[in-house]
């Protein structure tokens, strides 16, 4: 990505205008809808009794929710300091912990916010090098400009990545260059935020060999690891295929008119030596950051890492002098500072709920809309669940730890097999985790497009709608054939 102060080599002089997140004027401004999820928070935590469940490890122990002594009101509201998790009684949230989780949650997020950082470093030296651009240029001048190819075969690509293999952090490098082949083609950004998110979060959402989602589901719910692969690899393509149609008719409305589109694509000169090193060195960096989190589970802190080597080698292949690439490595980071601030204070939200210990009564009041029910109605309320759950805990991993020990007596005592009951849970994280506010992940993709996220919200509602509808009625199937 440039610096503030360069437009994109060759792009229209108004196409990073289009779909940016503003932090001033009309749009309400991100860090205010933070906030806001902030300060709901707080007050579930003196609405909401507080209880825990007992614990093994991290796993729940189904049953043993109770019902702890809270201390809220103003009492709690204005007390000097802020609670505690292994306070006796719990206390509700106070003004001083609304300001002191903040710094919490950018600690507790360090990891993803440093990896983000670096993304902007390292996208920002391979702009400066000029490969992406030109790139991007013979890219668009191969295809005749025909985003009707391009942008299905990208979503294709992106959506096997997620839904084989887990890759979501992964894809935060790709949103810039696909922004840059928007910009080429006078499009918004919400087209790369489009191309890179519907694909990883449908893929995501079916997780036919998802190790990260699965390996931990699946066991808790009673099933083989990669069992039921069948079923999950139908609903991807179906929810892909959609998904595909839903971004190209974006693209029908707001590119420009054919003709611009050829025209503009055949002016591609041919990439120099140094260019297509730095392409073949991003391309080494992207199979060795495969290779790491595959073979020896590399998370952000390692990612982080391996972006700064990703960007030295990229500037020594591009030809940068030192302090030239170190300056503009730095304006990168700077230009990821409000997905920074985004993800720690998404963060922060959790910390409110777990200081004041109502997480866990969040969960066991969710559990109770699934009890008592026939199997088709008790399929789509741990949907439901799930959904509701990825808004307090949006993390896949942590959220499966500690709900489906919980929902798995309840869907096996309702007749609901353990393959239906990991479908409800991946479609319930994956579609939810669409749109969730708290997700740090989701923030950063959407600060790194500079997209909104109510104009995200806008734009992704009606996809999520048809998809939702859809889940229901698949999980409704399954409960009476799995």
């Amino acid at each position: 990505m440039s610096s503030p102060s360069e437009a994109p080599q060759g792009a229209p002089a108004d196409a990073s205008a289009h779909g940016r997140a503003h932090p001033t004027g009309s749009r309400l401004h991100p860090i205010l809808v933070m906030l806001a999820m902030m300060l709901l928070a707080v007050a579930a935590t003196h609405l909401l009794p507080a209880g825990k469940f007992q614990r093994h490890g991290k796993l729940v122990e189904p049953g043993s929710y109770k019902v702890v002594p809270k201390i809220a009101g103003p009492t709690a509201l204005f007390a000097p300091v802020p609670p505690d998790a292994k306070d006796k009684p719990a206390r509700a949230a106070s003004l001083v912990s609304l300001a002191t989780t903040i710094p919490g949650g950018m600690i507790k997020a360090a990891a993803l916010i440093f990896m983000v950082m670096f993304v902007g470093g390292m996208f920002a030296v391979m702009r400066a090098t000029g490969a992406i651009d030109a790139g991007v240029d013979r890219l668009l001048h191969l295809t005749a400009g025909n985003l009707y190819v391009l942008v299905p075969i990208l979503m294709i690509v992106l959506a096997l990545g997620s839904t084989f293999l887990g890759f979501i952090s992964e894809y935060l490098v790709i949103i810039p260059i696909v922004a840059v082949i928007g910009q080429r083609m006078g499009l918004p950004n919400l087209f790369s935020m489009a191309v890179v998110a519907v694909a990883a979060k449908i893929g995501y959402a079916a997780s036919v060999t998802n190790p990260v989602a699965l390996a931990i589901a699946q066991p808790l719910a009673g099933v083989p690891v990669f069992s039921g692969m069948l079923v999950r690899f139908g609903v991807f393509v179906l929810f892909l295929s959609l998904g595909i149609g839903f971004v190209l008719l974006y693209v029908r409305k707001v590119a420009p008119s054919p003709g611009d589109r050829i025209v503009a694509a055949l002016s591609a000169p041919r990439l120099s030596a140094r260019q297509i090193g730095v392409l073949l060195t991003l391309l080494a960096g992207s199979v060795g950051l495969i290779v790491g989190a595959r073979l020896w589970d590399w998370g952000n802190p390692e990612l982080a890492a391996f972006y700064v080597a990703i960007s030295a080698a990229i500037a020594l292949v591009g030809g940068l002098r030192a302090g030239q690439a170190a300056d503009v490595f730095v304006e990168g980071m700077k230009s990821m500072m409000l997905a920074c601030l985004l993800v720690g204070l998404a963060a922060s939200v959790e910390i409110i709920l777990r200081d004041s210990q109502v997480l866990d009564t969040i969960i066991a009041g969710a559990t109770q809309l699934a009890r008592g029910h026939g199997p088709p109605v008790v399929a789509n309320a741990l949907m439901a669940i799930e959904m509701g759950l990825d808004v307090v805990i949006p993390s896949v991993s942590g959220k499966a730890t500690l709900s489906i020990p919980i929902l798995a007596p309840i869907a096996h005592a309702s007749g609901v097999g353990g393959q239906t009951l990991v479908v409800a849970f991946l479609l319930g994280s994956g579609l939810m985790n669409m749109v969730t506010p708290t997700s740090g992940m989701l923030l950063a993709y959407l600060a790194t497009a500079k997209v909104d996220y109510l104009q995200w919200l806008r734009f992704i509602a009606p996809l999520m709608a048809v998809l939702v509808i859809l889940a229901m009625v698949i999980l409704a199937l399954a409960a009476v054939r799995l």
